[in-house]
């Protein structure tokens, strides 16, 4: 406004002031500068406290530093991403006690300031309402004298272009070497599954095989990692893995059994090929 009244003192015309600021981004019409100009013009309290706001919220949201050319240069404070809720509370416990959440979020909208919202948090530890909770056969003990002797496992999730998939990994505790891992779009048993079989056709085909009655496949409490023991035991049904044929395939036969499911147990067996021994079967625990 005191521009205005300034180009006035020239002999300038308002609306041309104005027609020139509104050409430069400056809305302004020539009607409002009169009403502000007006006697006995009241000017409202919600103006008054959007003005406050906005010349307080600059300060909290940018900081100003120097750098080594002496330059002063505002970068965004970490207040800076704040939503309308944290900026209010912020606000009324440093500068203004009175601030309204309104006033507020008018303010940051002027500003162009937006609060950064928290990623879901996905949960992949979910253990089984029906399930049987493992023994911990390490004991929090996650060493190893050899490598194979323990697998520690878990799945976590990774996120792509097109969302995120969940990877699945097993490690060597001596060797600290990641031996198998597969990723999938669901957190079915087989992905936890798949990665076992790999690391155990791995391992041999690397001319190191496991040792029956040797190796700890460790693994959490989540459901993914309770198999069946139907499926580990084939003298209880189960279904084998045979490695007859190509070296990277794998042919599904079915063994003789009872088929009957009898739930979880807690020495999960995993085995290559052939009916499992329950004495000579790998251990897994879960934690």
């Amino acid at each position: 406004m005191g521009f205005i009244d300034t180009m006035r003192s020239q002999g300038h015309a308002v609306e041309s002031i104005c027609r020139v600021l509104r050409e430069q981004g400056c809305q302004i019409a020539a009607r409002t500068y009169r009403h502000w100009k007006k006697a006995g013009r009241v000017i409202a309290a919600r103006t008054v406290t959007d003005a406050q706001v906005v010349d307080a919220v600059p300060d909290i949201a940018w900081t100003t530093k120097v750098d080594n050319d002496g330059a002063r240069v505002r970068k965004l404070a970490p207040e800076g991403l704040y939503g309308r809720r944290k900026m209010t509370a912020y606000l009324r416990r440093t500068a203004m006690p009175d601030a309204s959440a309104g006033a507020v979020d008018r303010a940051m909208r002027i500003l162009g300031l937006s609060g950064v919202r928290r990623d879901k948090v996905i949960r992949t530890t979910i253990p089984a309402k029906d399930g049987t909770r493992a023994g911990d056969l390490l004991d929090r003990d996650f060493t190893a004298a050899a490598p194979n002797r323990t697998w520690v496992t878990d799945f976590t999730y990774c996120r792509t272009w097109a969302g995120f998939v969940y990877v699945a990994f097993i490690v060597d505790v001596y060797a600290q070497r990641i031996v198998a891992w597969h990723a999938a779009t669901t957190k079915h048993t087989d992905l936890v599954m798949i990665p076992l079989r790999m690391a155990l056709w791995q391992r041999g085909r690397e001319g190191h095989p496991t040792e029956p009655g040797q190796l700890i496949h460790h693994s959490d409490a989540g459901s993914q990692g309770g198999f069946d023991r139907s499926s580990q035991h084939l003298d209880d049904g189960g279904v084998g893995w045979d490695d007859r044929g190509s070296s990277r395939s794998w042919r599904r036969r079915r063994r003789v059994g009872s088929g009957l499911r009898i739930g979880r147990c807690g020495r999960r067996c995993a085995r290559r090929a052939g009916p499992s021994r329950r004495e000579l079967c790998s251990g897994s625990s879960g934690v």
